[in-house]
């Protein structure tokens, strides 16, 4: 009984534990040699891909007039502050925007906004509240920000009247520095 439990038993691990052994060795192995390649020739053929993808395009490139690309187009704005639009406006930079971005010239994960109603125009600051993901793509200004900055501006899917009360609250701040 002992003999045949005992050659069952190296029955058994021969048919599952050296091919799993050999499989494991052999997914190893290729790990290493995988990591320790150089990647040139992949990278350099989709290169190749991609710019002749490019050169098919037919998109044109989108004029800088500093409004930015989203849906704001002409945003009127006063002489003086709107003091209860920019009180909502706080309300909202404080719950999305805050993590990120400073009202002084400090950086955190985003540029500081202090003076960016001085920098940009409303409608560019309001789009870019409202639609980071095309300005980054497409705008030069916030193409620049997102290479200075390495970090995509998350949306946090603000409306219109909310961006507007923002921009309002930003315009306080850059007026009171």
């Amino acid at each position: 009984m002992k003999n045949k439990s005992k050659n069952l038993r190296e029955t058994l691990v021969s048919m599952f534990l050296k091919p799993l052994q050999l499989s494991v060795v052999a997914l190893m192995s290729g790990t290493i040699l995988f990591s320790c390649s150089s990647g040139e020739g992949d990278a350099n053929a989709s290169a190749g891909q991609q710019e002749s993808g490019l050169a098919h395009q037919t998109e044109a490139p989108v004029e800088d007039d500093g409004k930015g690309i989203g849906p704001v187009t002409s945003v009127e704005v006063g002489e003086g502050i709107d003091e209860a639009l920019a009180t909502s406006g706080k309300a909202i930079f404080e719950g999305k925007c805050s993590a990120c971005h400073q009202l002084s010239d400090q950086k955190i994960v985003g540029p500081g906004l202090a003076g960016v109603t001085g920098k940009r125009k409303p409608e560019w600051v309001m789009n870019m509240i409202i639609n980071p993901e095309e300005m980054t793509k497409k705008d030069p200004t916030a193409k620049k920000l997102l290479a200075e900055h390495l970090t995509q501006m998350t949306n946090q899917n603000v409306n219109e009247q909310d961006a507007r009360a923002i921009l309002e609250f930003l315009r306080q701040n850059d007026q009171n520095i």
